[in-house]
């Protein structure tokens, strides 16, 4: 590796797994936040080891739609990802988001630590004592326990594979574009 390279390179990395509905909304989101450096569309918090899309869809693994955030904590910390992943879907609304229905597309926060679970949860409190929402939030906060699984290749950057998709158009379009308009000195350069 060159000099060049090393510097490039952030001096940590940590991940946030996240379940806000349909992965392809919550990757879009966080692909254009800066001190995000990957993004992966995939399953967590079910039954079922490597499950597929469709075995996930039917709801009977137990899986949520998530996506794996690894990001530089020297520019965005663990806290400022949840605060961002809250904001862009309703944590309100159980089993579901907008016509997306079912338990894979519950809100859900999955730790891979005390700390992590800690700041999940003060995150919710605070955001429900702030009376940010009009619903009570119904994210879950649970471990990871290496319960994650990587949905399959076309899953991956779903929305800047396919804009003109109509629910990339009429769903996740709209939703970045609130996410950069809230967000916009979070936006990658």
């Amino acid at each position: 590796m060159t000099e060049q390279n090393q510097q490039n390179q952030p001096a940590s990395r940590e991940t946030a797994v996240v379940g806000g509905g349909c992965f392809w909304c919550t990757e879009a989101v966080f692909l254009g936040v800066e001190g995000v450096l990957s993004v992966e569309s995939g399953y967590a918090g079910g039954q079922v080891r490597n499950p597929s899309y469709e075995q996930v869809c039917d709801g009977n693994t137990g899986h949520a739609e998530v996506v794996k955030v690894e990001f530089d904590p020297s520019v965005i910390g663990y806290r400022e990802v949840l605060e961002i992943f809250f904001a862009t879907h309703d944590p309100t609304q159980l089993n579901r988001q907008g016509n997306d229905v079912g338990t894979q597309y519950r809100s859900a926060v999955f730790t891979e630590s005390d700390e992590e679970r800690s700041i999940a949860l003060d995150v919710i409190d605070t955001l429900q004592r702030e009376d940010v929402y009009d619903g009570k939030i119904v994210t879950e906060v649970t471990p990871l326990d290496g319960n994650y699984f990587p949905a399959e290749a076309y899953h991956q950057n779903y929305f800047a594979q396919h804009p003109n998709q109509g629910y990339c158009s009429f769903v996740i379009a709209p939703k970045v574009a609130k996410f950069r308009q809230k967000f916009a000195s979070r936006l990658k350069r």
